[in-house]
């Protein structure tokens, strides 16, 4: 029998009765295709030179024949992987059958959409290449990613606007807990295009980031290094019902990083996270849509890789969106 905790977390009922815990996850891995920067620790402090360049990037063989979003997403897999240990000179090194992918984009396929149907407005269906046809599947980023590096584990893609990325790591975190996969690659994509830059009024990021997840006790059977703990995960209509519901009772204290949209303020009837500095990361790098959740949670890396105290705290969404997610996540030992 599956339930439920307070947290969101899957959990089995044994036929004697017993509750048995629902597998801890880590995260063992973080990778960028972002625009200026290199590693996930540039998402919070100084940038080094020679960062990702999407012009010459996204070039070569592999490459061909594919959306912008998937060659993204394809740039920032590889070093999330290899960070993680499970991709070296033979190409992914891990189990591709319990290696799940799951993708967050809002926007990866609307440029493709819309120049299709410009096509078969002007030339009907017979002016359709075969080859280009993938690239409006909404499920394409997700499809590439498996297919390049041998992925046959579950594959999800979500695009359900500014709460996407959190709830895309939330779900491979629900993978791993139910015993569906051992591992998953949790990405965030958003392509730059005309027809966002049109729909948005402003171009998206024109970037990716990726990261491994695993069982805590898969992580350390292969020796891998835990860099973050997946914790308690919330969903509700306002900002301060999502944080109380991962915060509230927190033995260990407040969150020493919130990681949210805007300077952190409170909107009306909203109290603050106390204690916790705010940081946004579109003050940076621009609207992220669907990609920032899995931003946020590389920049959580970042943080406790620096050796930081205190857990972090995601959110994304807010005034106007019909939700708002959080996230907390702690150090490598939970």
């Amino acid at each position: 029998m599956r339930r439920d905790g307070h947290d969101g977390t899957a959990g089995t009922e044994r036929a004697d009765g017993r509750r048995a815990a629902a597998r801890e996850v880590v995260v063992t891995g973080a990778g960028l295709a972002v625009p200026g920067l290199t590693l996930p620790d540039e998402l919070l402090g100084a940038v080094r030179e020679g960062g990702f360049d999407p012009h010459t990037g996204l070039t070569g063989r592999e490459m061909r024949h594919k959306d912008r979003g998937s060659r993204l997403a394809l740039r920032a897999t590889e070093p999330a992987l290899r960070d993680a240990g499970l991709y070296g000179e033979d190409g992914f090194g891990g189990d591709g059958d319990t290696t799940a992918v799951l993708v967050s984009s809002n926007f990866g396929i609307l440029d493709s959409v819309c120049a299709f149907t410009d096509i078969i407005a002007r030339d009907t269906v017979t002016g359709l290449s075969p080859l280009g046809l993938p690239q409006t599947s909404s499920n394409v980023t997700a499809g590439s990613v498996a297919m390049r590096h041998g992925l046959r584990g579950p594959n999800i893609t979500l695009c359900n606007g500014p709460t996407s990325g959190l709830d895309a790591v939330y779900w491979a975190r629900g993978v791993i807990a139910a015993g569906r996969a051992e591992t998953a690659v949790v990405i965030g994509v958003e392509p730059a295009g005309d027809a966002v830059t049109k729909l948005l009024g402003a171009p998206v990021l024109d970037g990716a980031v990726a990261l491994v997840l695993e069982s805590r006790t898969g992580a350390e059977a292969r020796g891998a290094r835990a860099r973050a703990t997946v914790g308690g995960y919330a969903r509700a209509a306002d900002r301060a019902a999502a944080v109380a519901a991962v915060t509230s009772g927190r033995a260990a204290g407040p969150p020493g990083l919130w990681l949210t949209e805007g300077d952190g303020s409170p909107a009306p009837g909203q109290g603050p996270v106390p204690g916790a500095a705010a940081f946004d990361l579109q003050a940076r790098l621009g609207p992220c849509a669907g990609a920032l959740g899995v931003l946020q949670c590389a920049a959580a890396v970042a943080h406790f890789d620096a050796g930081r105290d205190g857990a972090v705290l995601a959110t994304a969404g807010g005034a106007g969106d019909d939700a708002v997610a959080a996230l907390l996540l702690t150090g490598p030992r939970g």
